[in-house]
């Protein structure tokens, strides 16, 4: 997908001449103070580059904001971000006390809808991100993948594709996360059930530069030596976990250092703890009795 860009166009086709002027959507464009706005809460990134940050901020002191933020008011003097935290973050910190800003009228689910739209048409998203904001599209405003994918202009089969990653165990998303693993070896890696043959490929993956096709390989393999006279087995279908669930594995597996399962059912969840051996079972038991905060 490429990336639209408003350079070499001049700023009129940036922001309009008045201060008055509406955009397609009806939203008004304003300079507002940059103090009156507050983040989005269904901004679908959950990481900002440092170094991304410092550069943008220093243009932003020198030539200003070129491009408006999207925002939508929730107060007589207050406003939230829809699209554009980027920005609102760098002219922050370039110390500007106010902002352009188009001031569109947009419900809780629109507001999620346009974050996670604006930021996939500018590629921003990491894999896990625009996995975990399809989950909330799911989740929050009980959509069905088939109106996530025409929401945001994507096939019913790559929004299940990309909800797939949410499968992986913690330590491979944290990989994936880094940038250590791509969304391509990822999927790969879901081309077998086995946790721990997941684990142990993606580790090979970092230590050995394996390509994409290497790991599809390994994991044919993989599947042909776990089958029973030569007949490969069924696979269980993967379901899609809610976006708590993941969280609480992800927190549990980094305190625990080891995988975790959470699921939840209507009345009652489950926790499963893996160990590899006794002295493993004992550190994670001290672990747990200790009574350490998990978080700070």
């Amino acid at each position: 997908m490429a990336r639209r860009s408003g350079l070499g166009k001049g700023l009129g086709s940036l922001i309009p001449p008045s201060t008055e002027g509406l955009d397609d959507a009806g939203g008004q464009l304003r300079e507002l103070p940059i103090a009156a706005i507050v983040a989005n809460t269904y901004q679908p990134r959950d990481h900002f580059d440092e170094e991304a940050l410092v550069s943008l901020s220093a243009s932003i002191r020198a030539v200003g904001v070129l491009q408006p933020i999207l925002v939508r008011q929730t107060g007589e003097d207050a406003f939230e971000l829809i699209a554009g935290e980027r920005r609102w973050r760098a002219a922050k910190r370039a110390g500007l006390q106010t902002i352009p800003a188009i001031v569109r009228p947009v419900e809780d689910g629109d507001s999620l809808e346009q974050a996670l739209v604006e930021n996939l048409h500018r590629e921003d998203l990491s894999p896990l991100e625009e996995a975990a904001a399809y989950q909330r599209l799911m989740e929050e405003f009980s959509m069905t993948q088939d109106q996530v994918a025409t929401r945001v202009g994507r096939s019913r089969s790559s929004v299940a594709n990309t909800l797939r990653l949410l499968q992986l165990p913690a330590s491979i998303q944290r990989l994936l996360r880094d940038g250590r693993l791509t969304a391509g070896h990822a999927r790969a890696l879901l081309g077998t059930p086995d946790r721990s043959f997941q684990e142990s490929l993606a580790k090979a993956v970092v230590n050995e530069r394996l390509s994409v096709r290497d790991v599809e390989e390994r994991v044919r393999e993989h599947g042909a030596t776990s089958t029973d006279g030569g007949t490969e087995q069924p696979r269980p279908v993967a379901t899609v976990k809610a976006a708590s669930d993941l969280e609480a594995e992800g927190l549990l597996a980094e305190h625990l250092d080891t995988r975790v399962s959470v699921s939840s059912g209507r009345s009652k969840g489950r926790i499963v703890i893996e160990y590899s051996n006794f002295d493993d079972l004992a550190r994670i038991v001290t672990t747990i009795v200790d009574g350490r905060p998990m978080l700070d």
